[in-house]
C-alpha cells in the first residue's frame, strides 16, 4: 500500500472495516473543501469507499490526492453542518454534501430538507433536528436506517423509522418545541 493510505504497509488483502472506509471518506471530504475533487467525483469515489471489501480497493479511490490532503484530514469533529431558518423559508435539495454530524433548525420558520441526492459522508449520520414554533421537513434515503432519539414539547413530530435497509443509520436527535419536525422516506439511493 502507498503512504497515501491510512494503514500504509497493511496487508491489500485484509478486509476493510466501517472505521476505514470512514477514514478514507474524510480524506475525500477533504479533498472536496479543497477543491480538488468535484462534488460528482466525490460522491462517485464515495460509493467505490463504502462498496470496498479488502483495503487494496480503498487505495485507488485517493491514490491522485496528494499526501498533505490525506494528513491534514479534519478529525471528527470538523464534520459538522448546519442549515438554520429563522423567521424564513429555506429548501434543501439536489446534491449537496452532508456533515457527519448535521445540525437543521427551524425557528418562527420552514426548513425543507431533502437528503434523497446528498452526499453522507459516512455509514452513520446524526441529524439534529430542531422546531421552535417553526416547520421542519426531512427526506431521508429510502433504504437508510432511521433511529429515533428526539423530544417534542406541545408539538408534532412523526419520524418514519420503518423496516432497516442496507443504507447509512440516520440517527434523529433534538427537540420540536411547540412546531413540528416530520422525517419521511424518499426513494432509495
Amino acid at each position: 500500500m502507498t503512504s497515501l493510505t491510512p494503514y500504509a504497509g497493511d496487508d491489500p488483502t485484509q478486509r476493510a472495516s466501517d472505521a476505514d472506509r470512514d477514514r478514507v471518506a474524510a480524506i475525500l471530504g477533504e479533498g472536496l473543501a479543497t477543491g480538488r475533487l468535484t462534488s460528482a467525483e466525490h460522491a462517485d469515489r464515495l460509493d467505490a469507499v463504502y462498496s470496498a471489501v479488502t483495503l487494496g480497493e480503498l487505495v485507488p479511490v485517493v491514490k491522485d490526492l496528494p499526501p498533505e490532503v490525506v494528513r491534514h484530514t479534519p478529525g471528527p469533529g470538523a464534520d459538522r453542518h448546519r442549515v438554520s431558518a429563522v423567521f424564513s423559508k429555506i429548501i434543501r435539495r439536489g446534491r449537496w454534501v452532508a456533515g457527519r454530524h448535521t445540525e437543521l433548525n427551524a425557528t418562527f420558520g420552514a426548513l425543507i430538507v431533502d437528503l434523497s441526492d446528498a452526499v453522507l459522508p459516512g455509514r452513520e449520520v446524526t441529524l439534529e433536528l430542531n422546531s421552535l414554533c417553526g416547520k421542519l421537513i426531512v427526506t431521508v434515503p429510502g433504504n437508510s436506517r432511521v433511529v429515533d432519539e428526539g423530544s417534542a414539547l406541545f408539538s408534532k413530530r412523526s419520524v418514519t423509522g420503518g423496516s432497516p435497509g442496507d443504507g447509512p443509520l440516520i440517527r434523529i436527535t433534538g427537540s420540536a418545541r411547540f412546531g413540528k419536525i416530520v422525517v419521511t422516506r424518499g426513494r432509495s439511493v
